[in-house]
């Protein structure tokens, strides 16, 4: 279980394909060789199978096309306001300017993301971030040549400030880690904890689509798709912070009714009303548990 639940958390997560320029680098493929060949000699180096076609690529072999986020602040109590004003709830994702291709550049949307994480100082609450989202931010930014050091500042020591590298640090906080512990065998995926819980896991898309999709220009379908995923995350965390007194029933309740207020507020937006599908699933799930 987390030990702090902070004023201000950002609940990310990323998605990434096979980077086609890492294959080439590092597998001495010509030019003249298509994306989608690089990706399937990638994969084919990685023991694929008729079974699993796609099996886990090292992250630092793949490039970030998305990070989407939301945003949750908590005004002091000091404030006197509502108990329903008092959690701001705002969604995020990069790339913004999906028609834009220095928007959708991997170096932006790693860039743009770690360089607002460093100065905010959020919190962040992400499903098996620890072992992969943040990783891969890292790495990738490494490759990429992004400084950002605000992200990349420790304190001296742990409880001096902010720190999103220690392993013991509540800063960057697992839940996979929180409900799995370090059994393999135990650590339930993001899709089985939230649809049982009543929460939309995957709809009609899944991980091993996003290369596909992303070969394919489907750069929307992509970002729906991860905000779908920050916003579960969400969900769960929530139900986790109310498990864990973090938060009491009235304020799950509460904090709830914000967050479908916020999904029907976003959802008259252009573009936004995918916004809609996730909260009509939402209350479909809930009626069956």
């Amino acid at each position: 279980m987390f030990k702090s639940v902070k004023d201000q958390i950002w609940f990310f997560d990323c998605e990434w394909v096979p980077d086609p320029k890492a294959g080439r680098l590092l597998y001495n493929l010509p030019s003249s060789v298509s994306d989608e060949e690089v990706l399937k000699e990638m994969w084919s180096r990685a023991g694929a199978t008729e079974d699993n076609p796609q099996p886990f690529l090292k992250t630092v072999l793949c490039r970030v096309v998305s990070v989407a986020a939301l945003m949750r602040k908590v005004a002091p109590a000091s404030a006197n306001l509502p108990e329903e004003e008092r959690v701001k709830l705002h969604l995020l994702w990069l790339p913004r300017d999906l028609e834009d291709a220095e928007s959708r550049s991997e170096a932006s949307i790693v860039g743009t993301f770690i360089n607002a994480v460093g100065k905010c100082k959020p919190q962040l609450v992400g499903f098996n971030s620890r072992a992969s989202d943040l990783k891969i931010l890292f790495q990738r930014a490494v490759i990429n040549g992004i400084s950002a050091p605000e992200f990349c500042s420790r304190p001296d020591k742990p409880w001096e400030g902010v720190d999103y590298f220690s392993k013991d640090s509540d800063w960057n906080v697992d839940l996979m880690d929180c409900l799995g512990g370090w059994s393999g065998r135990s650590a339930p995926s993001l899709h089985e904890v939230a649809v049982l819980s009543g929460i939309p896991g995957k709809m009609d898309v899944s991980g091993d689509d996003v290369a596909s999709m992303w070969m394919s220009g489907r750069w929307r379908e992509i970002v729906e798709y991860n905000c779908y995923d920050a916003l579960t995350t969400y969900l769960v965390w929530l139900r986790m912070a109310h498990l864990g007194g973090y938060i009491s029933d009235e304020e799950y309740e509460t904090e709830q009714m914000v967050f479908t207020n916020m999904l029907i507020e976003e959802a008259e937006k252009p573009g936004l009303a995918f916004l809609l599908k996730y909260l009509n699933e939402w209350n479909r799930l809930e009626g069956m548990c």
